[in-house]
């Protein structure tokens, strides 16, 4: 768990499903929000779990600032009842990629139902930069704020442009 942590991330819908996605390992994640604006979530991603707090995306929209806490169930809880959205429901896919990287490919649930997105963390900008993203990606959707996790649960799943 990251206490204090840097997050270099590009996002992408998907195309279609990887091969033999049953054989990848996968969480079940329940997440809500105490503030979008600044960004202060609440995870339950299995038995886990964690408040988490995002600080202002870069100019680049790559890198931000995100401070992790884990939690008990109880404190879990608690705030749960703080949280000033729905919640978001979904399946994510832990999938190895080339070079030591690693796809995260969320299937959403219930009032998300359908959609799916995939992401993957670097170390540094200029690997993201460098990244070819795997056939199976469809169009990356980094910069558009109207995919963030916070956005898709007030305002639901985007029209496409």
């Amino acid at each position: 768990m990251n206490i204090n942590n840097t997050e270099i991330e590009r996002k992408f819908l998907v195309e279609k499903l990887p091969e033999g996605l049953d054989k990848y390992k996968y969480f079940n994640i329940r997440q809500g929000y105490i503030s979008t604006n600044p960004t202060i979530r609440l995870r339950q991603k299995d038995n886990d779990y964690i408040l988490t707090v995002k600080g202002a995306v870069d100019k680049a929209g790559l890198k931000r600032a995100e401070f992790e806490l884990p939690l008990s169930k109880e404190q879990f809880d608690n705030l749960w009842e703080k949280c000033e959205t729905g919640s978001i429901i979904k399946k994510r896919y832990i999938i190895p990629l080339c070079g030591g990287l690693t796809a995260e490919l969320d299937i959403y649930d219930e009032n998300l139902k359908g959609f799916m997105n995939v992401e993957v963390e670097f170390s540094t900008i200029k690997e993201a930069l460098l990244f070819d993203p795997p056939e199976w990606f469809g169009a990356e959707v980094t910069e558009d704020r109207r995919y963030s996790n916070a956005s898709l649960v007030k305002y639901g799943i985007p029209v496409k442009k």
